[in-house]
């Protein structure tokens, strides 16, 4: 028997700043959610950043905004800012959202 408690579902907004549009990032953002299992979505807003949700285990999370952080090359990410809160069931599997 396992005396490890099971991690935590959280719900994880981010908006991440920078050249972050024309470079791939909405697509490697939804591979690497799938490859976590995460839930949620990603989309390019307006403005020229990137919008993402996602819930899951918070250890996976937080692998994710580590990715977040870096993303693919070619992209430049000057910042991303945080939001964490309860899971609420975002939609999955993660997928990829209209730019709005």
């Amino acid at each position: 028997m396992s005396d490890r408690i099971p991690a935590k579902n959280r719900r994880l907004h981010a908006v991440v700043r920078g050249s972050v549009q024309g470079v791939g990032f909405r697509a490697t953002t939804f591979d690497e959610a799938r490859r976590l299992g995460l839930a949620g979505w990603v989309r390019n807003r307006l403005d020229g950043t990137v919008e993402v949700q996602a819930e899951g285990a918070e250890p996976k999370l937080n692998l994710f905004l580590a990715y977040l952080r870096g993303g693919p090359l070619g992209a430049r990410v000057a910042g991303v800012v945080e939001d964490w809160s309860e899971a609420q069931g975002a939609p999955f599997p993660f997928q990829v959202k209209r730019t709005e």
